[in-house]
């Protein structure tokens, strides 16, 4: 099958340029880079005469979570799958994308997402959340795993995940405004249409987030904007608070094992969480001023 892979990109650091130097080392894909705002620096590893590597600029202000992905999508029609990764997502190694594409073997597959290590130096929560998010087992889910999993049945990450061209076109791409999440949003349109999500563990990247506690508030606020306004997700599928419930005790039991100590700070960086969510699920009484100060996606609400 023909493989593309979709990389969004605004002032990456050092870590796109790692991402750069594996992709390179895989000579089966073409690779779209789409550019709010860069100084141009990964020209001196793509090379001059690279014919894999596109470059797509854009003006800032007309990047969207969703519309930009499928903006890219539409640019090559001819793929058979499209691999996205985020600039900060590093490959564990050139074969990552090989055994994410493994799972298309199953014709019943219209989406698919790779396992997420923690960086090298990611702080105790950055890795708790990987580690529990992303299990060493493998598994393929099905809209009735909906009844045991909830709104996990859903879950998939663009930080690293590939989309059978064909699901794509049957529910429409990519939402064009989205405040995030328009990977949730495709996976769960494909659930409803028969089509299965796979999750494959032993497809890895590097990719943590070492998020202070008001930014773990701003993040969770904007996923109650995006639960808010796409409420069909949580009547069709569960309410997030419960998978929110399961990974509060995976937590308490990590910390227990590691240091008691953190169990403090862990209340308040979950309250925060919580009530972040909660006040993005009731956005719609706030000012757009509001808005924007508690929002990590600030340009949304310049829209």
């Amino acid at each position: 099958m023909k493989v593309q892979v979709i990389i969004p990109i605004y002032n990456p650091d050092y870590k796109f340029e790692d991402l750069l130097k594996k992709i390179n080392k895989i000579d089966y894909v073409s690779v779209l880079l789409i550019d709010s705002g860069t100084n141009d620096s990964y020209n001196k590893i793509i090379g001059k005469e690279n014919s894999r590597i596109f470059v797509k600029k854009i003006n800032q202000t007309d990047f969207n979570h969703g519309g930009t992905r499928q903006m890219g999508m539409e640019m090559f029609p001819d793929a058979d799958l499209y691999v996205f990764l985020t600039q900060d997502a590093v490959l564990e190694d050139e074969f990552s994308i090989e055994r994410l594409v493994k799972a298309f073997d199953d014709e019943s597959v219209g989406c698919a997402y790779g396992r997420q290590l923690p960086h090298e130096g990611a702080g105790f929560f950055a890795s708790i959340a990987r580690n529990t998010n992303y299990p060493a087992e493998s598994n393929v889910r099905s809209f009735e795993d909906r009844k045991k999993y909830g709104m996990k049945t859903a879950f998939i990450s663009n930080s690293f995940a590939a989309y059978r061209r064909t699901a794509m076109q049957e529910v429409g791409g990519f939402p064009t405004n989205t405040i995030l999440s328009e990977d949730m949003c495709v996976a769960a349109r494909m659930l409803m249409k028969g089509w299965k999500v796979a999750y494959v563990a032993d497809a890895c990247v590097y990719h943590s987030h070492n998020y202070t506690i008001w930014q773990e508030f701003k993040r969770y606020f904007d996923i109650g904007v995006f639960h808010a306004r796409e409420k069909w997700i949580r009547d069709t599928f569960g309410q997030a608070e419960g998978s929110g419930l399961a990974f509060v005790k995976a937590e308490v039991r990590a910390i227990l094992k590691k240091n008691p100590l953190l169990l403090f700070e862990m209340v308040v960086r979950d309250g925060m969480k919580f009530f972040g969510y909660r006040l993005g699920l009731h956005e719609a009484m706030l000012g757009n001023g509001i808005k924007k100060h508690i929002s990590m996606t600030r340009r949304y609400w310049s829209k």
